[in-house]
């Protein structure tokens, strides 16, 4: 028998980034996926499909498009372990925001790690800097793995060596203005509508960027799209949110370096309440008892 060409490919969250990510692998005939699934596993059942992965199966690529939550275990970093193979397994994060790569370039040191930032109409590709691999072949890595993105033509796949930059780039958009719609409980078109509170988002950052860049990024959604972005969405399905990775670290990072960034200290705090109060409706914290005493609240 000839032996199967195709990269295998593990992929970790087969939502909506996930599943297109699944579609332009297989189509481009590079790439053989095995997605794991979980609360849509039904869904997407076929009768009488045999799966051909086993748990001998060597991954060359492994895809993460799981929501970034740190503060709710086991983390997918951990959810992994058994999957990777040291030296050969490139771990590729096709996640939203800042540092999201430490903690596999802490459990797994010999890995290559891609970063993956969905854009408006394109997946950009760039390789995390690690400092035990060499730089050619981490780039050769994500080289590759644009080609195999992209090899049925359906789509645009961009290589960008600046990572920081696309994920900073992204952090406009998700750090500002996801947060906001987030609290407010209104879609990117009602809020951009509403004047005064859109208005939040122009010193949430605390940073400078290039001229247009933020007009370029929260103009590239129509008003009259009515988007709802993905913390919003999440909390209005009761899900927790991406606070940690989108609002927390940008904070951390920025305060490291002497940035004031008072406005996204403030939606942080905020954000952090909304996020405790998700845990206990789901029973991930317990609160004392209607008239119990708490020492030190």
């Amino acid at each position: 028998m000839t032996p199967d060409p195709r990269a295998n490919i593990l992929l970790i969250g087969c939502g909506g980034a996930g599943a297109i990510a699944a579609l332009n692998l297989e189509a481009g005939g590079l790439a053989q996926v095995t997605a794991i699934l979980r609360s849509n596993y039904q869904a997407t059942s076929v009768t009488n499909y045999i799966p051909t992965a086993t748990p001998t199966t060597k991954y060359v690529y492994i895809i993460c498009t799981t929501k970034v939550i740190p503060d709710n275990l086991p983390t997918t970093a951990d959810l992994i372990k058994q999957a990777i193979t040291p030296h050969h397994t490139v771990i590729v994060l096709i996640q939203n925001g800042l540092n999201i790569e430490n903690p596999y370039l802490t459990a797994y040191p010999t890995n290559i790690i891609l970063s993956g930032i969905n854009a408006e109409d394109n997946l950009v590709i760039g390789a995390f800097r690690n400092p035990n691999l060499d730089p050619a072949v981490e780039q050769a890595a994500a080289t590759r793995f644009v080609a195999m993105y992209s090899a049925a033509g359906k789509t645009k796949c961009i290589l960008e060596p600046d990572v920081a930059y696309s994920r900073w780039r992204k952090l406009i958009f998700n750090a500002c203005l996801n947060s906001i719609c987030a609290l407010t409980g209104l879609d990117t078109g009602r809020i951009r509508l509403a004047g005064d509170a859109f208005g939040l988002r122009r010193g949430s950052m605390g940073v400078h960027l290039p001229g247009g860049v933020c007009e370029e990024v929260i103009g590239a959604y129509p008003v009259t799209m009515y988007l709802p972005p993905s913390m919003l969405e999440d909390v209005r399905k009761g899900n927790l949110i991406e606070v940690e990775s989108l609002v927390g670290e940008p904070l951390r990072v920025g305060r490291a370096n002497g940035v004031a960034m008072p406005t996204l200290a403030v939606l942080y705090n905020l954000l952090k309440g909304v996020q405790w109060r998700t845990k206990e409706e789901k029973g991930f914290i317990g609160i004392p008892a209607n008239g119990g005493v708490v020492a030190n609240p």
